[in-house]
């Protein structure tokens, strides 16, 4: 295929899904309506709205035309004519999938898709549903594409392997995929930056970074650092726009384990009925908990971070509030650039 036919497919995907979004709105019995439902059922954190927004980012970022074309274009050392140079030895790419987020590892498909190369995936126990159900979509505008993605439950056979996980899971992957090339992720995580001079509209936006997802993706903020001008209790007041949280079951759960563990061991917290906020050096907040870090400027916290752990910085001249889960086709998990690694395999 050439990368023109690639792209004119990926859009009318795109455009398929958007109709699929549009039916399920209208129609209860529609079939993305039902895939949803058993997802939810499946795993409570894959709520509808989650889904919607997984796959309308998916559609607005990922599968947009003149996104994709730009994106491509980027990689000019691998491209002739216009077109992606074919791998003089096309390769099996092993991608084992997270299931912390909808559809959280289609980037990485959609890398080894366009790069001419071959997907073998194996799907997240938590997350084994939606994919399928968008492959056979995209099988039935173009069936050459089924001949590109094999689903697998053991990635046995691939030249190369990108796999997501913890920090756990990274130690298995390198012991088994570490004499292929690889790219094995590791635990990440997101902090913000406020300096007191933020609108009630900046925090507003920051929670959509702090709760999308319900807070379980590497893109959500953990922590904030602030200035000693900054109001908290602002920030407490505003995040109550977020405290339909609490009907989540899942969800209450983790804040009223986390609650009564900082309380037995009088650990100072503020809160309302959807967060936890508390004082702490660590970056990795436990589920339905914000850290915070009070410092004496922005800036020169950044210079005791690791940065090898931090996925996003969210924050006046950096993300603006609010951006953080919305992640662009340049937007690399662990700042990995997935697609030239890919071309580099050629």
């Amino acid at each position: 295929m050439t990368i023109e036919h690639k792209i004119s497919t990926l859009v009318l995907w795109s455009e398929e899904i958007k109709l699929q979004i549009a039916n399920s709105k209208l129609d209860v019995d529609s079939d993305l309506k039902q895939i949803m439902l058993k997802a939810y059922y499946h795993n409570n954190w894959f709520t509808e709205e989650n889904i919607l927004l997984a796959l309308n980012n998916i559609c607005n970022e990922f599968l947009d035309e003149k996104k994709l074309e730009e994106w491509i274009q980027k990689y000019s050392p691998f491209i002739n004519n216009g077109e992606l140079v074919e791998p003089q030895q096309p390769k099996t790419i092993g991608i084992t999938m997270a299931g912390n987020l909808p559809l959280v590892g289609f980037h990485d498909l959609l890398c080894v898709l366009v790069s001419n190369h071959t997907a073998m995936i194996k799907l997240s126990s938590k997350d084994n549903l939606l994919l399928p159900y968008l492959l056979n979509i995209l099988f039935a505008i173009e069936p050459e594409f089924k001949k590109r993605i094999i689903i697998s439950e053991m990635l046995k056979g691939a030249d190369a392997y990108i796999a997501t996980g913890s920090n756990n899971s990274a130690r298995y992957f390198e012991h088994y995929f570490g004499k292929y090339p690889n790219i094995i992720r590791k635990n990440r995580t997101s902090i913000a930056l406020l300096d007191g001079s933020e609108t009630d509209e900046d925090i507003m936006n920051l929670g959509k970074d702090v709760f999308t997802y319900f807070g379980l993706g590497c893109r959500n903020i953990g922590k904030i650092y602030i200035t000693k001008s900054f109001d908290l209790q602002r920030l407490l007041r505003v995040f109550e726009n977020y405290n339909h949280l609490a009907d989540h079951v899942k969800y209450r759960n983790n804040y009223d384990y986390q609650l009564t563990i900082l309380l037995m061991n009088k650990t100072v917290c503020l809160v309302n009925d959807c967060i936890i906020v508390t004082e702490d050096k660590s970056i990795h907040s436990p589920l339905s908990v914000l850290y915070f870090e009070v410092v004496e400027n922005l800036n020169d916290a950044l210079k005791d971070l690791n940065m090898a752990d931090i996925q996003c910085i969210v924050g006046k001249n950096h993300i603006p509030f609010g951006q953080s889960q919305i992640p662009t086709l340049s937007d690399y998990a662990d700042d990995i650039d997935t697609m030239k690694w890919i071309c580099e395999l050629s």
